[in-house]
């Protein structure tokens, strides 16, 4: 009859050949896992509308798993009806510049306080045709189109099932392509298997 291995000797014996394979191991693995990311997005205006969707139509197109789960006005970027507005009251990031005429009449930074700003009917409306103005002038993609490359790119809209019912709208209120209406709680365990979260 054999006699049975001491057990010391064969812990020894699978350590060593785990601390050989594990690495290699370990590396395929991670070489094979697609990266993940999930965007939060909190505001619709024009000018924040752009950061989750480049960000997202972007690492989709890298390959990436991307979710983004609008919430308050952030949900109003999912509407069929899609018309963003810039707000340039309160924003003193924004010195306007003109989107038409010389070269140096567009140089200029118009820097509009805000107190003129908030008497002037339509400012809003007028600040928005002029960012539009500039956006079409520079070749920028539309709030629209980046919308369609997430879809098309298959990036995961999350619509928030509070904000619908606080705000009063319907789903018909909003594109078919929503993948799905939750609450934080199933969004938090998406963000938890993610290896990028982002708050916009």
């Amino acid at each position: 009859m054999a006699a049975l291995p001491d057990t010391a000797a064969l812990d020894r014996l699978i350590s060593e050949r785990l601390d050989a394979l594990l690495p290699g191991k370990l590396a395929a693995l991670e070489a094979a896992k697609t990266p993940s990311m999930t965007i939060i997005a909190t505001k619709g205006t024009l000018d924040w509308a752009y950061p989750p969707f480049i960000l997202a139509s972007t690492a989709a197109a890298l390959g990436w798993e991307v979710s983004i789960f609008f919430t308050f006005y952030g949900l109003t970027l999912l509407k069929k009806d899609l018309e963003p507005h810039v707000s340039p009251l309160g924003n003193p990031a924004m010195p306007m510049k003109m989107p038409f005429g010389p070269e140096w009449f567009k140089d200029i930074q118009w820097n509009i306080p805000n107190a003129i700003q908030s008497i002037i009917p339509g400012f809003e409306s007028m600040a928005t045709g002029l960012m539009k103005q500039t956006i079409k002038n520079k070749g920028v993609a539309s709030i629209a189109e980046l919308r369609q490359a997430c879809i098309e790119s298959d990036v995961k809209l999350l619509g928030c099932q509070m904000t619908v019912d606080l705000f009063g709208f319907s789903r018909d209120d909003f594109i078919p392509e929503v993948t799905e209406y939750c609450g934080a709680a199933s969004f938090l365990a998406r963000a938890q298997k993610a290896e990028v979260n982002l708050f916009v």
